[in-house]
């Protein structure tokens, strides 16, 4: 009896294949970014305030491309109801827009702004840096110091520095809290003149010449016409205690 010989050619199936080197790559970079956004949205959730992306960079692993990382995990959150939301150049988890009618019974009340408070709040955001005597020229009647305290204690706007003009006037500007409150990314995601019209919250009166400055792009940087705060003004404005020497 002759004893025929098979050769057998192992079947490897298509799935079970060993990845080519650029597959080999790819898989690891998904990998990569995938942990990346479990450490990044760990950070985000366990923090009271939104975390800035240089503190992400810090504690991340190096070579960590941040703002792909956070947009990527945006997109995750987007359908869910805690979204990922920027403002600025920070991240913090918010509950989603149309699902806070669920929050309302365990909100604090909170009291409304006066009209004068919101027209100062809005001369603030769109004119910084301003001082006092110029928020009072734009709206032309005198700016009342408790309205102006209660929106420095909302934490909505504070002190930016001082302008190189006789007197050295304090100037104010909009917080990172402004923009978290209003869900604003940056300052020039607020309302336009043609947005501000339709909402009919500008007469449809207004002189033709009428014009909105643009806020700036960088709100943290001090103007050319404007100088720091020193502590000597601090204590001056009485947000520093002064410093007592021993003898």
């Amino acid at each position: 009896m002759t004893e025929t010989t098979t050769n057998v050619i192992p079947f490897v199936a298509e799935d079970d294949r060993p990845p080519s080197p650029s597959e080999a790559d790819t898989l690891q970079d998904t990998v990569g970014l995938a942990e990346f956004k479990r450490m990044a949205e760990a950070l985000v959730f366990a923090s009271a305030e939104p975390v800035t992306e240089k503190v992400l960079a810090e504690r991340l692993p190096d070579g960590a491309d941040i703002p792909t990382i956070m947009e990527d995990l945006k997109r995750d959150y987007a359908m869910r109801g805690v979204n990922l939301v920027r403002v600025e150049d920070s991240w913090a988890f918010r509950t989603a827009r149309d699902l806070s009618f669920l929050m309302s019974r365990n909100a604090v009340q909170q009291r409304k702004l006066s009209r004068a408070a919101l027209e100062m709040l809005a001369v603030i955001a769109y004119h910084q840096p301003v001082t006092r005597a110029e928020i009072e020229d734009i709206r032309g009647v005198e700016t009342s110091k408790g309205t102006l305290d209660l929106l420095l204690e909302t934490g909505w706007i504070r002190m930016r520095g001082r302008r190189r003009t006789p007197g050295r006037p304090v100037t104010y500007g909009t917080t990172r809290e402004f923009l978290d409150h209003f869900g604003l990314e940056e300052l020039r995601d607020l309302p336009g003149l043609d947005e501000l019209k339709g909402a009919g919250l500008l007469s449809p009166r207004m002189p033709a010449s009428f014009s909105m400055p643009q806020p700036p792009a960088d709100p943290d940087s001090l103007m050319e016409d404007e100088d720091p705060l020193r502590d000597i003004d601090l204590e001056e404005l009485g947000l520093l205690t002064p410093r007592v020497e021993n003898d």
